[in-house]
Parts: C-alpha cells; structure tokens; sequence
C-alpha cells in the first residue's frame, strides 16, 4: 500500500484539480485481478505494475496515461478483456493498455514475422497516440532495472531488442534520460566485459574527474563573469558509459586517449545569451573543426534545440559543451513530455506538431513492408542516430545518418520527390547522385516527371526510408508487368478450352478457381501466373471436373515415371548420386541432387518427378520446389554411405579487410570441408560478400562450419542459400 501512497503523491503533486479516484479503482482493480501472481523477480506482480505508473507520474504525465501503465498487465496476463477495460475505465485507457500489449494468441510462421507483427502493431498504436509508447517505454525500463532475474538467453534478448528499438524511439521523441538509461542498461548485458572494464576503470577515476569537472566550471564562471553573462547553472556530468563505449570503437583509441569523458551543460536564461557564451568560449578556448552545431536554429525533429561545440580546454583535453536555455534544457531532458499535448487545457504547440507529424510519417513509412525480414530492416534503419543535419533551400531540416546521399535526402522529402530525382545541387553546385551529404550543407533536389527509380541507387543510399520506397517501386513494376503478362497468357490458354475470364466472372466459378489456387483475388492470380508460380497446366487443371482430373493425373503419373525409368536406364553409367539417396517406394529412377538448393543428409527433403529427367532432390522448405505440382512430389529418405560428400551454398556477408578470403578459406578447410567454387563482391559500405559452393558431409558438418565462421569477428552474417 506504501508503493501505491508513493504514487498517488507523485500524481497529485502536479495533476493540480484533477480527480485521481480513477487511479484508486484501477489499483484495486489490478490489486484483485492480478491476486496471487508474481513477477520474474518473485515480488507480487503489482509491484510491477506501481513501478511503471511511478515511472510515468515522474514525468508528468496525465491521468489516463497513468493509469492505463497501472493496467498495462491486464491484458497479458489474460486476466481481464479488453470490453471490461473499455467499460471500467473508458476507450482512450482501453486503447492505450490493448495497444501496449504484445500479439500472443496468433501463430505465425516463424519467430521473425511474430517479432515484426508485435513491432508493427506497437508502431501502428504508437502512431494513433503517443501514450501507447510512453507506457511501453517505461514498462521496458522497469523490466531492464530487473534482467538479472531472467534466464541469459532472455537476458540477451531482451537487452537487444531494448537497443536496437527501445533505445532508439525514446530518443526519437526527445526523452534523452530515458534513452541513456536503456543504451546503459543494454551496454551491460550485451557486452558484460566490456562494461565491467569500463565502469571499473571510471569508478577509479572519479575523484580526478571530480576535481577537473570542478576546476573547469569555475573557469567558466570566470569566463562568463568577464563578459557580463550570469549562467543560470553550469553542469559538469560524466558521459554515459555507452556513448564512451561508442567513441572507443569509432576512433579505435584505448580508454586512456578517451578525454571528453565529462560533457558540461551551461543554462542560460535566452537565446540571445547562448549565442553570447558560445562565441566567448571559442575566445578563450580553440574550437575543434567540425564539431560545432546550431540547433537552436535548425532543430532536431524531436524537437532538441541546443548549441554544441567541442574545444580545447585546460591542459589539452577535449570538452564538449552544451549550451541552451532552461525551456531548451527541460525538453531535452523530458522530450515529447514537457509540452505534454494530453494536459487539460493545454493547447499543442507547433513544436509538437511537427514531432507528431514526424512519428506518423515513420509509421507510415513502414505501413506497406509486408515482409517481416525487410519490415526489421527497416525499423531499424528508420531508428538510426542522426549524424548529418542536410537543409532544403527553405531551410527545413532533414536528420541522415552518415554517408546519405541526395537520392536519401530526396527520399527524406517525399517519395514522389526521390522516385523522379534526376540531380541535386549542394550548396550551389551540381553534385553526382553518389556525392555523401555533410552537415549544414544546402541540398537542392532536381525533379523530372518521366524520370523513375534506377536499381543501381540500391548501392547507393543509406536510410531504410530510401531502400524501402525504391524497392516497392520495382515490386509494383514487376506486377504490373506480370499482371499485363498473365492475362495475356490466360486469355489465349483459357480460349483453347472454350473458356474466358469474362465468362468465369460471370459463372460464379472464378470464386471456386481462386479458392483453390489459394489466391485472394483475380488480379493476384494473374499476377501469379505473369510470374511463372502458378502453370497453364495447373490452372487447367483446376478448371477440369473433377472425374476427369483424377484420370488424368493417373494418365500423367503413370507416363513420367515411365519416362523417368527411361532416364535411368539412359544414365546407368551416372549412379554416384543413387548411392546416398533411398525412394521410398520407387526402384530403377535416375535421382540428381537439385542445384537450386543442395540439399544435404539431415535437411528434410522432398523428390520431384521432372519430364524425362528423373527424380530431383529439394530441400522441403525449397521456394523453387513449394511453386510445383505438389501431386508430383515423392516421400524421400537419405541412405547409404555416410562419408559421402554433398554440395552446399554458402552466403557469406563481413567487413572487408587484407587476407580476409584467406583466413575463411582456411577456416573451412580446418573444418574438412572442400571449397568447389568461390564468387566475391565489394558493397559500396566496404562489405564483402561472399558466395562459396562447398563439399561436405551431412547437415551438422555444414552448420559447424557455420558456427566457426561466425565466430570470426570481422564475419557479420552466414546463412544457406
């Protein structure tokens, strides 16, 4: 009851008028449901639950949002419904804790589309309103404040996802505290040594970095005393371990060449007062080239405005100094909370406006990814940390990551605008489309409307925003053309039975046709047989009665295993493949191994009676063999010598470096494996990518080789063709 004190305190503290008996009844409410449940910690699950809602009065927030972090769990735990959450407590509380809630009781085909599912349906919610995220972020906070008690797997898990999502969005919406907090607690279980060195090293070094943070601060003071600025405060705080972390690997330096360990924030009471005290710091102090930024006049999309500069300070260390006013100060701090828009009374600001506006253009930028690989990707990609502020001629900021090109600038802009791009200008002067952005420069996008998308600029751009919208540009020309392409082909295939697709529509029987081809619609049907995965003969087929078909297949049956009994006898001299492979059910068959997706002992496979050719041998999983007539697959076994050798394809993806090729090729031959052919390709991100044939015995050999070669540092990916 102490923790529930502990809140309503914090809320009534700044919810001045505001009746808070909906939080008391939802603290009941929990209190009951939730009775004789525990989280992973062992404490009562409620205890959870007060945890975020203290989390979220802590910063402010309003009563619904509060509340709804109260009853976040309900719906997870399946101990109330989402009608009794609308009925209790109202809609807006409804949707926020559905919203927050993970997909559980649908199954999806493999772990990664259930991920991306639950990631889309956080970003669809979070798009509708804002809260839904708050709350997810401060449940996210309270579980990584808890990791120790969950299992290393989980633990990594989670830890990930935190940095790569969590992190990332609490930084998109301005809460910077947050995002720290969540990089730091990240930073700890992802790399435990690393951390552990590292913070060991600072605890060590405090007391000399107490003693200079102070030395540097009265000099300030002196400083700003001298040209008659009175700061309001002057904070010298050490840089989170992270972002130290981070520097470690981008400069390759030791922690001892690590100076600006501190960052110092000087608040001032106006803008006019920021630009005063940055000019009489660059006075006393040398600037270091590049690193002085004006956010004041160009914010940052989350709304971040502050000027930074890194200098030379006392006995040649580097400082980072921030300078901004106390409004400026309270927004980078508490991001979208400060000017909360959900406040009684209060009216949104332009600011948040645009911040809203933002958060709905990166939801909707990734609303048409279907695929859940391509949909991780890019949210990811939408989720960087911006490294280059490039202007329109307007003076609109856009946010890139380092190494943007114009084409990612355009794209930043407007889709239409970066699908009929056909030059820029920088700052004034033509510039190639593979010319990377900097920071201040003034990008000028040249527009033609007959001019579309080239694949070449796939190696050109860096956002996910860019590779996305050029990729769907060539997937709707593809269907375009197969769809123009497969209604050819039907008509004319269709007339040779006396049959036409207006007379399908208009029979009824395009509904049964669709059924059963699987397909949800004409158009994706004749899209599907413009692409070649659906077969004239199939689609006959699938229009023949149904007496007729079964005599039919049995006709066919019969005619290609006597075909392939005459390949056999053709190709006696060829039986190195029959040694390994047992048909079930079939004797006297030539059997090739199928080059498309080589199969090796221990992957589940299917055969395919091919024309003339034999059986062929497919992975069961195989796209290429999943698009054939499933009524002339065959149940298959692996036989025979166990030392025999199988081949396999590899994909290989790494940082390129020197003598790269020759410590994997040494990786696999340590492993026993034979490498049959090699083919190799430098990425304009200087990653090579490798696609290696190899010789080896059985599906375990294989995915040993694939743990060494993961292991090697520089190797980012492995995965089967």
């Amino acid at each position: 009851m102490s923790d529930f004190k502990h809140l309503l305190s914090l809320a009534s503290g700044y919810l001045n008028g505001v009746d808070l008996a909906p939080l008391t009844r939802a603290y009941e409410f929990v209190t009951e449901r939730h009775a004789g449940q525990h989280f992973v910690t062992g404490e009562p699950y409620v205890e959870h639950l007060l945890a975020v809602a203290s989390t979220l009065a802590a910063m402010k927030l309003d009563l619904e949002t509060i509340v709804a972090g109260l009853l976040h769990g309900t719906l997870k735990e399946n101990v109330a419904t989402l009608d009794e959450l609308k009925k209790q407590f109202g809609n807006d509380i409804a949707k926020i804790v559905n919203g927050t809630t993970r997909i559980t009781n649908v199954r999806y085909n493999s772990q990664l589309a259930h991920e991306a599912e639950n990631i889309r349906k956080l970003l669809l919610a979070m798009g509708a309103d804002i809260r839904v995220l708050l709350v997810r972020l401060a449940d996210r906070l309270q579980d990584m404040l808890t990791l120790d008690a969950r299992a290393e797997e989980e633990r990594r898990y989670t830890a990930k996802e935190t940095m790569d999502l969590y992190a990332p969005l609490a930084s998109r919406i301005g809460i910077e505290w947050l995002k720290r907090e969540l990089e730091d607690l990240s930073f700890k279980y992802l790399f435990p040594v690393e951390y552990a060195d590292l913070t060991s090293h600072l605890e060590s070094t405090m007391a000399e970095r107490q003693a200079y943070v102070d030395e540097v601060r009265e000099i300030l003071n002196n400083m700003l005393k001298v040209s008659k600025i009175e700061p309001v405060r002057i904070i010298g705080r050490p840089k989170h371990i992270y972002s130290i972390y981070k520097k470690l690997l981008a400069q390759k330096i030791p922690l001892e060449r690590v100076y600006d360990k501190v960052a110092f924030r000087i608040i001032v009471r106006s803008v006019k007062e920021c630009y005063q005290t940055l000019g009489t710091v660059h006075a006393d102090w040398t600037p270091v080239p590049g690193r002085i930024k004006d956010f004041i006049s160009a914010p940052k999309s989350n709304n971040y405005q502050s000027l930074h500069t890194t200098v030379a300070g006392p006995r040649g260390h580097f400082i980072e100094i921030q300078i901004r006013t106390e409004e400026m100060d309270r927004v980078a701090q508490e991001g979208v909370a400060a000017h909360w828009a959900y406040k009684e009374g209060q009216k949104i600001t332009s600011s948040d406006a645009r911040l809203f506006k933002e958060i709905k253009l990166l939801v909707k930028s990734l609303q048409d990814v279907e695929d859940p690989s391509e949909f991780m990707e890019s949210v990811r990609g939408e989720l960087f940390e911006p490294d280059v502020y490039a202007l329109t001629p307007t003076g609109a900021v856009r946010e890139l990551p380092r190494g943007s090109t114009p084409i990612d600038f355009a794209y930043a802009i407007h889709t239409a605008v970066g699908d009929t791009c056909v030059g820029a200008k920088v700052n004034g002067q033509m510039v190639q489309l593979k010319h990377e952005l900097q920071s201040g420069d003034i990008v000028e996008i040249l527009t033609q409307k007959n001019q579309h998308p080239r694949r070449a600029w796939l190696q050109l751009v860096k956002t996910s925003r860019a590779r996305t919208r050029i990729r769907q540009y060539f997937r709707r020309e593809e269907n375009e053309r197969s769809l123009k392409l497969g209604r050819e082909i039907c008509e004319r295939e269709l007339k040779k039975h006396q049959v036409n697709l207006g007379g399908l529509l208009k029979s009824g029987h395009l509904r049964l046709l669709l059924k059963q081809l699987k397909c949800g619609s004409l158009d994706e049907m004749l899209v599907r047989v413009g692409a070649g995965s659906i077969t004239i003969p199939h689609l006959i087929r699938t229009l023949q009665p149904e007496e007729f078909r079964a005599a039919e297949e049995k006709r066919r049956m019969e005619e290609m295993v006597e075909r392939a009994h005459r390949a056999a006898e053709e190709h006696r001299t060829h039986p190195t493949q029959r040694n390994v492979i047992d048909i079930d059910g079939v004797d006297g068959m030539l059997v090739k191994v199928s080059q498309c997706c080589h199969p090796v002992p221990g992957d589940a496979i299917i055969g395919f009676i091919t024309t003339g050719s034999g059986i062929s041998i497919h992975k069961a999983e195989c796209p290429n063999l999943q698009a054939t007539d499933p009524t002339r697959w065959l149940d298959v076994a692996w036989a025979g010598s166990p030392q025999a050798t199988h081949r396999a394809s590899l994909q290989i993806r790494a940082e390129n470096r020197k003598n790269l090729l020759a410590e994997i090729s040494s990786t696999i031959s340590a492993d026993d494996a034979n490498i049959v052919e090699l083919n190799a390709r430098t990425t304009v991100e200087n990653i090579a990518e490798l696609e290696i044939l190899l010789e080896v015995i059985n599906l375990k050999h294989l995915q040993l080789l694939q743990q060494h070669l993961l292991q090697m540092p520089e190797v980012i990916e492995v995965r089967r063709r």
